[in-house]
């Protein structure tokens, strides 16, 4: 789940990742204009951009309370117990729908820990690129990821046999969609993770416009839940986009609640919404 930051002493607005990726899917619903060009294929690349880390399910289903923050362990917050297993849960969840989805998932989650194969330069809240291994851990993510390259060339050459999908797999095509995906991910991570008080103007590199050009694209704040954004690759000139959680208040005691599931989620579902449109 996410964890979105808050000046000290205020209710901090937390999304589940399901929540995350329904924002992800906003973005990438109405992506696409005479300068941008949609994914291909269509279908597969929607379907993982809204279900890339769905191998989250069940640890938002069960939060655990950080005992230094005080707030469910999630990104932002403390970290979640054994969460490295979502490095194989969310592609297994995608490559049940298809071979190209598990891919485009394995790819995600192998360029969690590896800089995101060097397309983004979005820092998270511990200011890095990479999601930092936990320690003691090492020997888990490591046997993890190389699971997911043996994944991704299983799933390369069953798609590079089959007519259908063999333009899919090649290179300059994979490689837009993937970075496709992390604009998507890191443009939500952007509102998900950070105040509006803490945004600053942010330039996400290479976004595709086609399979062989990429631009630089800045959104800059205006305040009032306003963003500018240029180029603007979105149909249209403007894109009114909502996410949903529940403002949460640090746990007091020493204890926590005896349910925090239900402590949590038991809070009215409230929405965030953000007004982007072309500088």
């Amino acid at each position: 789940m996410m964890i979105q930051t808050a000046p000290p002493g205020e209710k901090r607005f937390i999304s589940t990742m399901v929540e995350h990726l329904e924002l992800c899917s906003q973005f990438a619903l109405v992506f696409g204009n005479e300068d941008f060009e949609k994914p291909e294929p269509y279908d597969e690349v929607l379907y993982t951009i809204g279900h890339h880390d769905r191998g989250w399910d069940e640890f938002d289903a069960n939060p655990v309370l950080d005992p230094t923050s005080r707030f469910p362990a999630g990104l932002g917050s403390g970290p979640v117990p054994n969460v490295v297993t979502t490095s194989k849960r969310s592609p297994d969840f995608n490559e049940a729908r298809h071979a190209y989805c598990g891919l485009l998932s394995s790819m995600h989650s192998w360029g969690l820990y590896n800089e995101r194969y060097g397309v983004s330069q979005f820092r998270v809240l511990d200011g890095g690129k990479s999601v930092p291994i936990p320690q003691g851990q090492e020997d888990t993510v490591h046997w993890l990821l190389n699971g997911e390259i043996a994944r991704q060339k299983r799933l390369k050459e069953s798609l590079a046999a089959d007519p259908a999908t063999a333009a899919w797999v090649e290179e300059k095509t994979l490689l837009r969609n993937y970075k496709l995906l992390q604009f998507f991910d890191t443009l939500a991570l952007y509102f998900n993770m950070r105040h509006a008080a803490e945004h600053s103007p942010e330039t996400f590199v290479h976004v595709p416009k086609s399979v062989d050009e990429d631009a630089e694209i800045t959104i800059t704040p205006l305040g009032n839940g306003k963003y500018s954004v240029s180029p603007f690759p979105f149909a249209g000139a403007e894109l009114q986009v909502q996410c949903d959680g529940r403002y949460f208040e640090a746990v007091s005691d020493a204890v926590g609640p005896e349910n925090l599931a239900a402590e949590l989620y038991g809070l009215p579902v409230e929405k965030q919404s953000f007004h982007l449109a072309a500088a």
